[in-house]
């Protein structure tokens, strides 16, 4: 998530009932013996969780299940994600770098950063990496090509089924997506369609809203912030939205950044056609209807 070189302080935090679970995930963290693991606090206190911390990686809320749209479990989540604002605001460290997992997380990431003045904006982001990672997964399996052949997809918006996967910027073994593939209708069809179902296709099979794939896409977007994004590639990110592309201000939203020195940066410059505009439009709005609904039910 760091490197290969950068030891880790694991700081695990769950709600008072799982203490017992996580004292068994403490103790197998210690029987792998992992090399770069040179300490684990597992508490259910956030002020203890919090304190001193780098890099956190916000992947608790209250579940999304079969049937329910991210707006059901808004009002919880949105609560959960206030409070955790207050232990990160007091207790981390003054640059910590924050990325929200848990759903609805563009619209979490926006209340803690509401609630937490102090941190950075530009330092709370929201993952839709596994939705870019989705999306180069579906272009890999349409070309018949390995999955690191495929660069520069983008996930515009929201991380919900209004988010946009765009493949017209995206390369596959050094060809334009578009032409390498010859199939204008799959993706403006079923790779979209696929892409924005995806969790809710997940969660229909395993009975569970993603595990693996969003826990290797949330190391995967930490990883480049810090790290930094390949020469000449880009990742998928939400972050503040400063209005590039017609993009709501006020709002996280995921964009095409490349990162550098800690540092994330939205790409300019990307063509974006009427059909692509109205669809960023359509998100955009999602995300400003989210943000009020938000506010409402914290009573502000």
């Amino acid at each position: 998530m760091l490197g290969p070189d950068q030891p880790v302080i694991l700081h695990l935090l769950d709600i008072a009932p799982a203490a017992t679970a996580l004292e068994g995930v403490r103790m197998e963290l210690v029987d792998a013996a992992f090399p770069l693991l040179a300490g684990v606090v597992a508490t259910t206190d956030p002020a203890v969780a919090a304190k001193g911390v780098d890099v956190a990686v916000m992947v608790g809320g209250f579940p999304r299940k079969a049937g329910m749209e991210r707006k059901d479990v808004m009002g919880k989540n949105v609560a959960i994600y206030a409070a955790q604002a207050a232990a990160l605001e007091a207790h981390a460290s003054p640059g910590v770098k924050v990325v929200v997992v848990a759903n609805p997380a563009n619209t979490n990431a926006l209340m803690l950063a509401t609630h937490a003045p102090k941190v950075p904006k530009k330092n709370i982001t929201a993952l839709t990496r596994l939705d870019h990672n989705r999306a180069l997964g579906q272009l890999a399996a349409k070309a018949g090509v390995p999955v690191a052949a495929v660069k520069n997809a983008i996930i515009w918006g929201n991380h919900s089924s209004t988010q946009v996967p765009d493949a017209s910027s995206a390369t596959i073994a050094g060809t334009p997506a578009p032409a390498a593939l010859a199939d204008d209708a799959w993706l403006a069809g079923d790779f979209v369609a696929t892409v924005q179902q995806r969790g809710a296709a997940i969660i229909a099979a395993r009975g569970a809203s993603s595990a693996l794939s969003a826990a290797s896409a949330a190391a995967d977007h930490v990883r480049d912030w810090l790290c930094g994004t390949a020469a000449g590639e880009w990742t998928s990110m939400a972050v503040p939205s400063d209005g590039s592309y017609g993009a709501p201000e006020g709002v996280v939203f995921s964009f095409p950044v490349t990162c550098e020195g800690g540092e994330w940066k939205i790409v300019q410059g990307l063509p974006v056609g009427a059909d692509l505009a109205a669809k960023l439009k359509a998100t955009g709005d999602e995300l400003v209807e989210e943000r009020a609904l938000a506010l409402q039910c914290l009573g502000e």
